[in-house]
């Protein structure tokens, strides 16, 4: 009796590990140039046939007309498959067609331009909502840019909230305090996303994050290099690098505010290489 009270209770367990696991992917580009090669390995990744439909969401930008034609020319390169355009607005939120096409596409494609103006409509939206269920239900969530900052739970706005707040690359100080973090898709909890990092040098951006979320690897990817996630497995597809900054050691803040530890573990990942998210 014990033993068929063991074998039940360790089915239910292994079925409710099962089903907490995230059956989808995410596709995230660093930004940049997206060559035929890495735009391939999305609509690979994403299995698609040719029923299927990929939507598009641009509301990042605010040119959303513009950014829907040129990753149509993208996409256009590599597959027949129709690339629908949802650019919604806060009046859309609870558009029924719409949100039902976001929630049944098996690639949802977001776009860049600035990651706050998209989370401005979709937090604690249908929309959010929609493009969770999909990646719960096997979609590829796809982005570039600010389209992959917005992937995590923690998001980097890029701003800075110390001394002079002007818009920069990357951050001139190593201030606690400084990064702006807000709240994203939280398709992604256990890391922080930065983009177009080796290109604009975002070193310090990232090492700010990490002083502010020492327990979470940041990531950094580069232009032209994308991230695919799936479940806790990460691995690299593009054309450059992937950094990653993890576990920094004996953190401190000085009394002028600056940060300090003694050590950090960097890691340099290239096309074709894995590694697993905690």
């Amino acid at each position: 009796m014990k033993r068929k009270i063991l074998i039940v209770s360790t089915t239910i367990l292994l079925c409710l590990h099962a089903f907490s696991q995230d059956k989808g992917n995410l596709f995230i580009i660093g930004g940049g140039h997206k060559s035929k090669e890495l735009m391939q390995q999305l609509i690979s990744t994403a299995n698609l046939t040719s029923n299927d439909y990929i939507a598009f969401l641009p509301m990042a930008t605010e040119e959303p007309d513009t950014s829907y034609y040129y990753i149509k020319e993208d996409f256009a390169g590599v597959c027949k498959n129709k690339v629908c355009n949802f650019n919604f607005t806060k009046n859309d939120i609870n558009k029924t067609s719409w949100l039902d096409s976001v929630r049944n596409a098996k690639l949802i494609y977001l776009g860049g331009g600035d990651q706050s103006r998209f989370m401005n409509i979709a937090l604690h939206t249908p929309i959010q909502a929609a493009i969770q269920e999909a990646y719960k239900n096997g979609a590829t969530v796809a982005g570039t840019s600010a389209g992959a900052a917005m992937m995590a739970h923690y998001m980097i706005t890029g701003n800075q909230l110390l001394g002079d707040t002007t818009y920069e690359s990357t951050f001139p100080k190593l201030w606690a305090g400084n990064l702006e973090i807000t709240e994203g898709l939280s398709l992604i909890d256990s890391a922080i996303i930065d983009m177009h990092f080796v290109a604009r040098s975002r070193y310090n951006r990232l090492l700010t994050a990490i002083a502010k979320y020492s327990t979470l690897p940041c990531i950094g990817i580069d232009e032209g290099t994308a991230i695919i996630v799936h479940n806790n497995n990460v691995k690299v597809a593009g054309a450059s690098q992937v950094i990653v900054f993890s576990d920094p050691q004996n953190l401190h803040v000085t009394n002028k505010g600056y940060i300090k530890f003694d050590d950090v573990k960097m890691s340099i990942y290239t096309d074709g290489d894995e590694f697993e998210l905690k």
